[in-house]
């Protein structure tokens, strides 16, 4: 399918932008650039959005708490995308709130340690912390601790993937679903949506492997499970997962090979992929149907997946 017609005018707008790019700069000023590249989106109010800090390995991990009406609620934790060096809990705002408003569930934002300032595990060990806090704290937080799901967006995605398998590993917390949006689950740069998807669709070859080289500059390790969760050897008893995966993106085949693996495992997994999509089509809501409905995708399958 050709791209989406309404993803022309925004790639063109960000090809032009002057200047080196965003992996061609010291992640400092690469943070800002990102942060000046973020789309309008629409507002979400909602009753209740406090700000968190939950204890870490490492100190206080800023979070926020997204609700969308009173009362005992299912949550979901989730964890930003970036690329494990960029983005933060503003950057990721919008798709909490919707999320939030569209589930009925509470969301809890995690701002983990970024790299290469904390390199791999630490973004993974503040992720599986904080989902653990959330557990244990969900009385406070007007939280169902039994309906617990955690989720997030490429290297998000990721992370909630590494979280599932460091709470089968570690004895808990019990987690009821995944909901992950294009997750990074390999290093592997030689799939065919990445040689397919190289350049000009915004996330591009040669940015995923700054991302790499920053979070884990020691290729040997990232064939580890908790870096790599592709590669882990058995994936049985994970929760049940929604992977959505977009056409244009180096991610897709890596996203859609772990779906495979999940189901392969007799995980209940739903795949989708969004054909005409770019990487970061999610959070596009304001100029795209099928980033509403990818929201409302998920919305649903985190109801029907935390209701009983």
């Amino acid at each position: 399918m050709p791209l989406h017609p309404a993803l022309k005018p925004v790639l063109e707008q960000l090809n032009a932008l002057p200047g080196p790019k965003l992996h061609e700069l010291p992640p400092a000023q690469a943070r800002l650039l990102f942060a000046a590249m973020r789309m309008p989106a629409p507002e979400v109010p909602l009753p209740e959005v406090r700000e968190l800090r939950i204890p870490g390995p490492a100190g206080e991990i800023p979070a926020r708490l997204y609700r969308p009406s009173e009362g005992t609620l299912p949550a979901l934790v989730y964890f930003h995308g970036g690329g494990w060096v960029i983005g933060d809990l503003d950057s990721h705002d919008f798709p909490c709130r919707d999320l939030a408003r569209r589930s009925g569930c509470a969301v809890v934002a995690v701002d983990y340690r970024l790299a290469p300032e904390h390199r791999y595990p630490a973004a993974a060990e503040d992720c599986y912390a904080a989902t653990r806090w959330v557990a244990e704290h969900a009385a406070e937080l007007g939280i169902a601790g039994q309906k617990l799901a955690v989720g997030g967006d490429s290297a998000g995605g990721n992370l909630a993937t590494v979280v599932a398998l460091m709470a089968r590993e570690r004895g808990g917390p019990r987690l009821g679903f995944q909901l992950l949006v294009y997750p990074v689950t390999d290093a592997d740069f030689g799939r065919a949506s990445y040689v397919e998807n190289a350049q000009g669709y915004f996330l591009e070859k040669p940015m995923m492997e700054w991302f790499w080289d920053h979070y884990v500059p020691d290729p040997a390790r990232r064939r580890e499970p908790h870096c790599a969760p592709l590669r882990a050897a058995d994936l049985a008893g994970l929760p049940p997962a929604l992977v959505l995966t977009a056409e244009f993106d180096p991610l897709r085949d890596e996203g859609e090979a772990y779906a495979d693996r999940l189901a392969a495992a007799g995980v209940p997994t739903e795949r989708f992929r969004y054909d005409g999509m770019i990487h970061g089509f999610f959070q596009m809501a304001g100029v795209l149907d099928d980033a509403r409905a990818a929201i409302e995708r998920s919305a649903a399958a985190l109801r029907k997946a935390l209701a009983s």
